[in-house]
């Protein structure tokens, strides 16, 4: 069973997100949350907070499940672009430059190792 969470909005740039999400893509979810509390990154504060959200809502989902059987690990994680807040800053010669505040939105789907027998007895 699949759990997903997002996070819209982040006031950081997609390309220094992805760097932080290739870091942990495909890990056990102990080993992410290791290497994202020790990071020293600053979106990895964020993205471990949505790794625990993301775990919250897989137990939401299999509340007759334990995590620790579970061997939960990260499927998929993605970052996007987000909206761009762009602003003018004063240059040379009666000129602006245009500063662009980028935003990224990101995604994290956490999945089962060990997958559930079927009411017929076979494996998902």
């Amino acid at each position: 069973m699949e759990a997903i969470a997002k996070l819209n909005n982040v006031p950081t740039s997609p390309r220094k997100m992805r760097l932080i999400a290739d870091l942990i893509r495909g890990m056990g979810v102990d080993l992410a949350l290791n290497t994202l509390k020790f990071d020293s990154k600053v979106g990895s504060k964020r993205l471990e907070k949505l790794l625990l959200s993301a775990i919250s809502n897989w137990q939401e989902k299999n509340k007759d499940q334990k995590i620790e059987d579970a061997d939960l690990f990260i499927k998929e994680i993605f970052v996007n672009g987000g909206k761009m807040i762009k602003r003018l800053r004063p240059a040379p010669q009666g000129r602006a430059h245009r500063i662009r505040k980028r935003s990224n939105h990101v995604t994290i789907v956490l999945d089962s190792l060990n997958k559930q027998n079927n009411k017929d007895g076979a494996k998902n």
